[in-house]
């Protein structure tokens, strides 16, 4: 297969675990044969010091006319520490996924034997979780009219029918191959926007009989994800609730570095880790570029490239038993692995595989 790849390495520690993403990619090409070209662009806080815009339209043409995205991070403190700045990295996140129509943040959570004592969870309440959380993407308060003077602001909340009913057929789908088991998290009680998405999924439950299809609010939602992690196999959500769930469902590894995602929909895919820049980390060679590893995974199995997939995979899992870890996850007087000397590790594992 031949793939054109658009890197979008980003801020922060996004160029080094990108590097280390790129190094499995191109192993994993050279061992079963593929052809694969990178192009290189430019976003978040690197683009705005460069061009003034997030999300330029040449980074845009890059990502349409590319099979994928594998994207790494944005973020920057004189942006995020500066109210008053019209422009900041995280908008061309946005942009990025709207020019897309990304409408379907696919975000796996899941735990590793060997780090289920990293979880700030109890052991007995993470293990075996594994579920998959879907965020719609591209509505809601994020994308909705806004206003901000010094006495008053507001954000809207607009999600449509169209809009509703395809996250929702991505929800149903996931769970008809996985364990056919959908939990719908919304607001339905509080929030209009919520009982129009709570009115669809209904109508669309007889389309898929063999999904068990439960709803929860997503206060009640955010308790159970911690209490009883095990309970969800698929869950999907709006843009704002999913942002909030996504990132409490991370913690439940024991580590944002070790959890992909992908975002789908109507154009080019994109692959990213779900953690942030982490600038303060920028340079010291100690960011987990697994996240970054595994959303090549996700790469290679959207193009159902599952072999590819798998071995990537049983490469992390690899790494991890014998404990060539980041700092974040590393065992009490272990050895000291950077994020150039993980990524290197997987390499030379899935080489000789």
């Amino acid at each position: 297969m031949k793939l054109k790849i658009a890197v979008l390495p980003g801020d922060g520690i996004g160029p080094e675990i990108s590097e280390q993403g790129v190094n499995v990619m191109s192993a994993v090409c050279e061992k079963f044969g593929h052809q694969v070209e990178y192009v290189y662009a430019i976003c978040g806080a690197d683009a705005i010091d460069k061009v003034g815009d997030p999300f330029p339209e040449e980074t845009f043409q890059i990502c349409k006319e590319s099979d994928a995205v594998l994207f790494s991070a944005v973020g920057d403190p004189k942006y995020d520490n500066n109210p008053t700045s019209k422009v900041r990295p995280e908008q061309g996140l946005l942009a990025m996924r709207k020019k897309l129509g990304l409408f379907a943040n696919i975000r796996p959570v899941q735990t590793f034997k060997c780090l289920i004592h990293k979880s700030p969870l109890k052991d007995e309440l993470v293990e075996n979780a594994d579920f998959i959380c879907i965020r719609e993407l591209t509505g809601g308060m994020y994308f909705g009219e806004k206003y901000q003077d010094n006495e008053r602001a507001y954000d809207t909340n607009i999600y449509t029918r169209p809009e509703i009913e395809r996250i929702l057929k991505v929800g149903f789908e996931y769970a008809m191959r996985r364990h056919k088991h959908l939990t719908v998290i919304d607001k339905a009680n509080v929030l209009a926007s919520s009982r129009l998405w709570r009115q669809i999924a209904q109508e669309m439950e007889p389309s898929y009989p063999e999904v068990k299809t439960d709803y929860m609010f997503v206060d009640n939602a955010s308790m159970r994800m911690i209490q009883e992690p095990t309970f969800f196999d698929v869950m999907v959500t709006e843009n704002t609730f999913g942002d909030i769930l996504t990132d409490e469902g991370s913690c439940i590894s024991g580590s944002m570095g070790l959890l992909p995602s992908a975002s789908t929909g109507e154009s080019t895919p994109v692959f990213e880790p779900v953690h942030g820049s982490w600038p303060q980390a920028k340079g010291l060679n100690i960011a987990n570029p697994i996240a970054q590893i595994l959303s090549v995974a996700m790469l290679f199995e959207y193009f159902d490239l599952k072999e590819e997939g798998a071995l990537i995979r049983k490469a992390v899992d690899a790494s991890l038993d014998v404990e060539v870890r980041t700092p974040e996850i590393q065992v009490a007087g272990g050895a000291h692995y950077g994020t150039k000397e993980v990524g290197a590790w997987i390499v030379d594992y899935i080489k000789k595989a």
